[in-house]
């Protein structure tokens, strides 16, 4: 019985021993980074990582002392070396499982960013939802040192302004690093990653006084997209030439845009849904894309004479519409093939879907096919609401 007793404490004491957290990391000893900023200093790395100051945030305890970030810089040869060697001026090991953004330097971004992914991608605490962006005209280290409005956490409002721009705006894109990985080793894409650059008084912008006025003298800004080939950036799209990338890409869900009445003035037109449609064929040996934009808008604001209740002037803004996207889309095509003869638009994946044999004859030269290859559109607006009122007051004012 004794011996027993003995066997079956043994037993429990071992299972409490198994059930314990073997490699816990006690929250007190962890500086949770939210954001971090690669940045290339001559033949070094230099890494900017920015951590939430537990007690600046907490809900019930702001004593407005202290910023609710800090900001932990090194220098070193390689990424994970500069990021442990923060620990000779941080008190706590850094911890990067909660990452919300990561932002790379144009400068090293020119150069490459293949080196810096891999260790993003290897490093076993970090997650792949995070988003990337480029520091556009400025280095990954000066946008995390701007101080921020609404959310107290820097990190936070990019994720979440580059989340909200991306289903409301369409000229900006959510990437993550799985879908970058995916694009730089594909041979049928070609990345693109949304800029984001300090707009206003950069200098101010890093102080308290950020955000003691209603209107901050700095802020930043998510501003065109930029061109990868493979991981070596070489060259940006503009705010027109960024949403016509997004209705070819079929990445639209909800946007803005404007065209001109025939008699002066404009409306306002905003997407409700949009589907796009991607093609190929095979024209006497080769390539040809036809992409159908089907498009559906109600008609958000009205600044100029037309008469609503009538068909013929539906039907005439629909043209309109039609034509408009038509021209900004031609303009993205055309500025990627002639300048930067690149395959952002992932065309050679539909092609390799469609006709695999003859991929298998170009897809290790497949940018010099892209960049002659002929592009036909079909573009499709519906104006499905008219909003509250029909005419606007303005015209009965008259």
């Amino acid at each position: 019985m004794l011996r027993r007793l003995l066997i079956a404490m043994m037993l429990i004491s071992i299972a409490m021993t198994l059930a314990s957290c073997w490699n816990r990391r006690e929250l007190n000893d962890l500086a949770i980074a939210l954001a971090i900023g690669i940045d290339k200093a001559g033949d070094q790395y230099l890494v900017s990582v920015q951590v939430v100051d537990p007690g600046e945030v907490a809900a019930n305890n702001r004593t407005m002392t202290r910023t609710p970030v800090t900001l932990y810089q090194a220098k070193a040869q390689t990424i994970l070396e500069a990021i442990r060697k923060m620990t000779t001026v941080s008190p706590r090991s850094i911890y990067a499982a909660h990452l919300r953004m990561l932002i790379i330097g144009e400068d090293l971004a020119r150069e490459g960013i293949g080196d810096s992914l891999e260790y993003m991608s290897r490093y076993y605490e970090h997650r792949t939802d995070f988003y990337i962006a480029i520091a556009k005209g400025t280095t990954a280290a000066s946008t995390l040192k701007i101080l921020t409005h609404l959310e107290a956490i820097p990190a936070n409002l990019m994720f979440s302004s580059l989340q909200a721009s991306q289903k409301e705006w369409a000229p900006t894109a959510a990437i993550t690093l799985d879908q970058l990985i995916m694009d730089i080793v594909s041979k049928g894409k070609d990345p693109v990653v949304t800029g984001l650059r300090i707009k206003g008084d950069r200098e101010k912008g890093m102080s308290r006084k950020n955000v003691e006025s209603i209107a901050s003298p700095a802020q930043l800004q998510y501003s065109g997209l930029a061109i990868f080939e493979k991981d070596r950036l070489v060259g940006w799209l503009d705010d027109v030439e960024s949403r016509g990338y997004s209705f070819i890409h079929d990445d639209v869900s909800n946007t803005v845009g404007v065209i001109k009445c025939p008699d002066g003035g404009k409306i306002t037109l905003e997407v409700i849904r949009s589907k796009t449609t991607s093609k190929a064929k095979l024209i006497n040996g080769k390539p040809e894309m036809r992409l159908g934009i089907r498009t559906e808008v109600s008609i958000g604001e009205v600044m100029c004479k037309i008469d609503l209740t009538q068909k013929s002037s539906i039907y005439e803004m629909e043209h309109l519409g039609e034509e408009t996207v038509r021209s900004f889309v031609e303009k993205t095509i055309n500025e990627v093939q002639e300048n930067y003869k690149v395959d952002i638009f992932g065309f050679g994946e539909v092609v390799h879907r469609a006709y695999p044999a003859y991929w298998k004859t170009v897809e290790n030269e497949w940018d010099s096919v892209f960049r002659n290859m002929p592009v036909k559109l079909d573009v499709v607006i519906n104006i499905r609401q008219t909003g509250t009122v029909n005419n606007s007051f303005m015209n009965e004012m008259k």
